[in-house]
């Protein structure tokens, strides 16, 4: 049987293939949830925003009480996108109208929120930070970020450390990084994917902070 022109398709035509792999590759659902990052002050919670959103956008200092709004900060990778809250350091020490104002504006992010960070030092936990822990929704999914894990000389002695925490609160995951570290970092990102729900995205892929 002789094939005459125009019975296949050329060579350099490749929109019926693309078309097939369209009708037969469903696209993955959006996912979109709201995460708050909370922590007693000077946990590196402002600097782990930083790091999730790609650029600066919330004060970084060694003075507690800096972030003092609300201050939201959107990622968008591939087909979920990540809505982060970071909060002001819940004060322990003084109880001024001010931290007492921070402290009501940390209650208010997290219970309103698909999925918790609560960061503290990798291998160190003290009173302030039970404090904060203490104010946790059991209903809403925490992850345990030990940050500043580059500072911890021994790390044998971290796995200890986690199992003690473990027995502090339910964490969903246990998540030791250095926000400085793009791998970490990056690592987080695919573990909170899991826990945020599918529906539509809240903003536009190219916002970062809606303040």
């Amino acid at each position: 049987m002789t094939t005459q022109p125009g019975d296949q398709t050329p060579s350099g035509d490749l929109t019926p293939a693309l078309a097939a792999d369209d009708a037969t590759t469903p696209a993955l659902p959006q996912r979109c949830g709201l995460i708050a990052i909370v922590g007693k002050p000077n946990v590196g919670k402002s600097t782990l925003l930083n790091a999730l959103v790609g650029q600066k956008i919330s004060i970084t200092s060694r003075k507690a009480q800096t972030t003092r709004h609300r201050i939201t900060g959107m990622r968008s990778l591939e087909a979920t996108q990540f809505v982060f809250v970071d909060t002001p350091g819940f004060q322990t020490r003084h109880g001024n109208a001010l931290n007492r104002s921070l402290n009501k504006a940390v209650l208010g992010v997290i219970n309103d929120v698909d999925l918790i960070l609560f960061v503290t030092e990798a291998g160190r936990f003290n009173q302030a930070d039970a404090k904060v822990l203490g104010l946790l929704n059991k209903d809403i999914p925490a992850l345990l970020v030990a940050n500043k894990l580059d500072q911890v000389a021994q790390r044998a002695d971290i796995a200890p450390w986690l199992q003690e925490m473990q027995q502090r609160h339910a964490f969903a995951e246990f998540v030791p990084m250095s926000a400085k570290n793009a791998k970490d970092v990056s690592r987080l990102f695919a573990i909170c994917e899991k826990y945020l729900p599918e529906q539509p995205w809240m903003y536009t892929q190219d916002e970062l902070t809606d303040r």
